[in-house]
């Protein structure tokens, strides 16, 4: 299983909001690039970047500073928030991107997400936002009323191979993820799962891991402490 350091980026600096909350924020570093290279250099093998500002309004406002940010590290990272256009998932990937991540406009654009997929394949994610099993959108603000086990099928039928899991109510919470929906999640698709949300001590993480996830993001918990990347790295590496 994959560990990926999150960075969540607004207004330039590095933050963490508590359950999407934009009035409930933790600013921990004004340098998204020295907060990247600070994981790459603990083991972290790839990184999970976020525009929170573009998640918002619909538009990449910190663009500059996360292709900055790409390219000045070794491993990869992929990237969502507010990209809602081909034109912006063409500078992401063209930026180095490894991965960008669709958020509302894989729901509310299904053209755009079935032309990105036909055109980058595997480099294109979505990230499945859901509070009490429904998918949210616009950063979080809205609630839609389609369950995710359905639009993940769909979205597999559309031929996309990995989602972001997020479930709203756990995250920045640190109690540990929702193990019940990442189960009903991966039996309702074969597509690689990545979880994201309330991971907060090494046995959540191995807990993600007795799953058979492909991956699982780590924000707030790696900023306070609660988990050492270098630790649950080498136990990630040693469990395969």
């Amino acid at each position: 299983m994959i560990i990926f350091p999150a960075i969540d980026v607004k207004d330039g600096n590095c933050v963490r909001l508590k359950q999407g909350d934009y009035h409930q924020q933790t600013t921990y570093s004004n340098s998204p690039v020295e907060t990247a290279k600070k994981w790459q250099d603990a083991g972290g093998a790839f990184l999970h970047m976020v525009d929170l500002d573009g998640a918002k309004t619909g538009e990449p406002k910190n663009k500059e500073v996360i292709l900055k940010t790409i390219q000045s590290l070794s491993i990869p990272v992929e990237v969502g928030g507010g990209i809602r256009s081909l034109d912006t998932i063409k500078e992401y990937i063209e930026g180095g991107a490894a991965r960008v991540i669709l958020g509302t406009s894989a729901i509310t654009n299904w053209a755009l997400l079935t032309e990105a997929i036909g055109l980058y394949g595997d480099k294109i994610a979505v990230s499945l936002d859901a509070r009490n099993g429904y998918v949210a959108t616009d950063g979080w603000t809205k609630n839609s009323d389609t369950k995710a086990a359905d639009l993940a099928r769909e979205l597999e039928a559309a031929g996309l191979k990995t989602i972001v899991y997020t479930d709203i109510l756990k995250d920045g919470m640190l109690r540990g993820p929702n193990l019940e929906e990442l189960k009903a999640m991966q039996e309702a698709t074969t597509m690689n799962i990545i979880a994201s949300g309330g991971v907060s001590r090494k046995e959540h993480v191995t807990n993600l891991q007795a799953l058979g996830l492909y991956g699982a993001i780590i924000g707030k918990a790696l900023y306070d402490g609660t988990i050492q990347l270098e630790e649950v790295v080498k136990e990630d590496n040693h469990a395969r």
